[in-house]
């Protein structure tokens, strides 16, 4: 299942819930170029997920549910362009935990 909030995908497997920009974000900022993580193991809903430097803009990517960070996507720190992939398996920012399941329904359908 798949939801988008804050300009983020979320699609649930089992449960993991993996967080990726959707292309309209990717097509707005251009080509990211940096990619730094913030510290802490948890996030709540708007929390900043990480900071990103882009060919269009600098800004701070927030989450759009709360949960347990489980997995970073760590390739994406010496290789920030992957955030811009149409791969899934290689655009994904990151892997949450603990998700509350009314608000991950209550987010729009993608």
């Amino acid at each position: 299942m798949k939801k988008r909030g804050n300009f983020l995908f979320i699609e649930k497997n089992d449960d993991i819930y993996t967080l990726s920009m959707t292309p309209e974000m990717q097509d707005d900022i251009g080509t990211v170029g940096f990619v730094e993580y913030l510290d802490g193991d948890t996030l709540n809903v708007d929390d900043a997920i990480l900071n990103l430097e882009a060919a269009k803009t600098v800004l701070e990517l927030a989450s759009p549910i709360a949960g347990k960070i489980v997995g970073r996507n760590e390739a994406a720190i010496s290789e920030p362009a992957l955030l811009n992939s149409a791969k899934t398996e290689e655009n994904w920012v990151v892997k949450l935990t603990d998700v509350d399941e009314a608000a991950f329904n209550k987010l729009e359908e993608a």
